[in-house]
C-alpha cells in the first residue's frame, strides 16, 4: 500500500487547512498561489464548506472577518500585493480579537513586481503590516511537508489568542512538488470555545464585537490587553530548528526556502571539511532571539541569507550582543541565491577571519 502523497506547496496549504478544520474560504486569484486557491475551489466543495472567489483581496478578507464573527475556522490566501491590500482587514482581525489565518506565497517586488519567489514582504508580516499596535504570529515552513505540520498549527494559535495568524512562503514553496507520509493527514486538532462568537442571542443576551471604541482610555484598554497575549506568545509560541555542532566555524540563520538551500551548502562545504551550522526561525514573530543567542554563543560569526534586502537580518542583530560578526548575503527581486554564490560568501568569510586572528 503506497503510504505516500504528492502534493504541490500550495495544494497543500489547502489539504492542509481542511484537515485543520477551516469551514470557510475566499480567495481570488493571484500568481503565483493560484493553485491554492483553485484547489480550495474542489475541495472545500467536496466537504461541504463554504468556498467563494471574491471579487477582490479587500472582499475576501471582510468575507474572513464576517466568517471568523460567526465561530468558524476560516482562511484566505494571496501574494505579495494582494496581502498588502488586505493589511486594512487584518488590522481589524487583530482590534476585534478575531482568529483568522492568511497565507502569503511570495513574489519579487515593491509594486507589482514579478512572479518569481522573494521572502520581501518580512517587514511587512513580523510588524504588523497594517495600522495600530497589533502583531501577526508568522509560522514559515521550508518544505511541503512542514505545510501539513504548521498549518494545523496556525489554526489552533489563532483561536487560542484570539488573533490573525500568517503561514508566510514564497513562490518556490508554492510551486514545488514533494511526497508526503500519510500520516500528517491525520493530525488531530486542538478545539477552542468560542463563547464571544454572534451565534444568535436566542436564550442568551445579545453580544457583539467591534474595534471602535470612542470613550476616552477604552481603546487603550483594548491595547493593553493584546499587548499582555502578545508577551504570552513570545513566551510560549517561539518555534526554531538549530543543526549546530562544536566544529562549526560558522553559523547561517535564514528561513523557509533559503534554509533548504543553506542545507545543501553546508552538506556541500562538509566534503571539504568545512563545518558549518544553520539556525532556522520556524516563528518570524515571535522571532527565537533567546534561543538564537544560545545556539550562536559557541561561534559568533553568523551569515544571514535571505531573498530579500537585510531584513530578518535586522531581528539576528537585535537578538546578539556586541561580538558577533554578523555578515549577510541576499537577492532581491525574485533572485534566489545560488549554492555556489553562498558558498564563495563563506569562503570569504573564513578566509577574512584567519587573517584577523
Amino acid at each position: 500500500m503506497n503510504t505516500r502523497l504528492l502534493f504541490s506547496g500550495n495544494d497543500a496549504f489547502g489539504e492542509a487547512a481542511i484537515i485543520s478544520g477551516c469551514q470557510f474560504y475566499a480567495g481570488y486569484p493571484i500568481t503565483p498561489q493560484n493553485e491554492l486557491t483553485q484547489y480550495m475551489s474542489r475541495r472545500m466543495l467536496e466537504e461541504g464548506r463554504i468556498f467563494i472567489q471574491s471579487e477582490s483581496e479587500l472582499a475576501s478578507i471582510n468575507m474572513v472577518f464576517g466568517a471568523s464573527l460567526s465561530g468558524v475556522r476560516a482562511m484566505t490566501s494571496s501574494s505579495s500585493p494582494g496581502i498588502s491590500l488586505m493589511q486594512e482587514g487584518i488590522s481589524y482581525l487583530a482590534g476585534c480579537e478575531l482568529p483568522a489565518v492568511v497565507v502569503n506565497v511570495m513574489r519579487g517586488g515593491p509594486g507589482l513586481g514579478n512572479i518569481d519567489p522573494s521572502q520581501a514582504d518580512y517587514f511587512q508580516s513580523t510588524r504588523g503590516g497594517g495600522h495600530g499596535d497589533y502583531r501577526t504570529p508568522v509560522l514559515a515552513p521550508e518544505s511541503v511537508p512542514e505545510i501539513f505540520k504548521l498549518t494545523p498549527v496556525a489554526f489552533e494559535l489563532a483561536d487560542k489568542y484570539r488573533t490573525p495568524v500568517i503561514l508566510l512562503g514564497d513562490g518556490m514553496l508554492g510551486q514545488m512538488m514533494e511526497p508526503v507520509d500519510r500520516d500528517l493527514l491525520n493530525i488531530k486538532n486542538k478545539v477552542y470555545p468560542k463563547p464571544w462568537a454572534l451565534t444568535g442571542c436566542l436564550k442568551r443576551k445579545p453580544q457583539s464585537i467591534k474595534s471602535l471604541y470612542l470613550a476616552t482610555g477604552a481603546l487603550e484598554e483594548l491595547n493593553l490587553r493584546l499587548q499582555e497575549r502578545y508577551r504570552r506568545i513570545e513566551e510560549q509560541e517561539v518555534r526554531f530548528q538549530s543543526q549546530i555542532s562544536s566544529k562549526d566555524s560558522l553559523l547561517i540563520v535564514a528561513y523557509g526556502t533559503m534554509a533548504r538551500i543553506a542545507k545543501g551548502v553546508i552538506k556541500a562545504l562538509k566534503s571539504e571539511n568545512i563545518n558549518v551550522g544553520l539556525f532556522r526561525p520556524v516563528t518570524l514573530w515571535p522571532f527565537p532571539s533567546k534561543e538564537l543567542k544560545n545556539s550562536a554563543s559557541g561561534i559568533k560569526n553568523i551569515l544571514v541569507l535571505e531573498m530579500s534586502s537585510p531584513q530578518m537580518h535586522e531581528d539576528v542583530r537585535l537578538a546578539l550582543p556586541s561580538g558577533f560578526k554578523i555578515d549577510f548575503l541576499g537577492r532581491m527581486g525574485g533572485i534566489i541565491p545560488s549554492e555556489d554564490e553562498i558558498i564563495e560568501k563563506i569562503k570569504k568569510m573564513l578566509k577574512s577571519l584567519r587573517r584577523v586572528k
